[in-house]
């Protein structure tokens, strides 16, 4: 379950400049271009090369759903990189990121104490810091319990523990995710 990753994938895109190309011919081109290839863009989808060149041309219009969404896809994971890279460079540097989630809080204490984990909606600033922590590892392929670690992390230090005001020594279990947005 890729929540936190595609959650931050998302976040870029609210970051876009101009809307991704409408038609399935100006997604297939602008593919085609960024790949340097119709052969390349072919296998990326799981289609064949002529399938690629018959939507350059405009000869086919209209994808199947399951081609349109992995196009959709495909595009957005390369629509505007610049825009994408300037956005996460301030985040990690100056703004930090906000998130919110609503998941299941636990914490290390004894059995049977107020401490046995629940679930809770939290809407949290963090500081620059965990921002870039969280994109260099996204950036460097962290699996989805990384990512969680770090945002777990995060929250611990500013939501629960106040920036170390209070509890210094608790220990914070971030699980049961039932859903988590960011905003930078």
């Amino acid at each position: 379950m890729p929540d936190i990753s595609d959650s931050l994938t998302r976040a870029d895109e609210q970051h876009f400049t101009r809307p991704i190309p409408k038609s399935a011919g100006a997604q297939m081109r602008f593919l085609v271009k960024q790949l340097k290839s119709t052969k390349a863009a072919a296998a990326t989808l799981g289609i064949s090369q002529r399938t690629v060149e018959r939507y350059v041309k405009g000869q086919i219009k209209q994808p199947k759903p399951e081609l349109a969404a992995r196009l959709e896809t495909e595009v957005r994971r390369r629509w505007q990189p610049l825009v994408r890279k300037r956005a996460r460079a301030k985040a990690a540097k100056t703004t930090g990121l906000v998130i919110e989630t609503r998941a299941r809080f636990g914490f290390t204490a004894a059995p049977g104490t107020t401490d046995d984990g629940r679930m809770r909606r939290i809407t949290q600033h963090l500081p620059p810091e965990y921002a870039a922590r969280l994109f260099a590892a996204q950036e460097a392929g962290a699996g989805e319990a990384q990512l969680q670690h770090i945002a777990a992390e995060g929250l611990q230090e500013i939501y629960f523990k106040d920036n170390g005001a209070r509890a210094t020594s608790l220990l914070v279990e971030f699980t049961d995710i039932d859903y988590v947005d960011f905003a930078f």
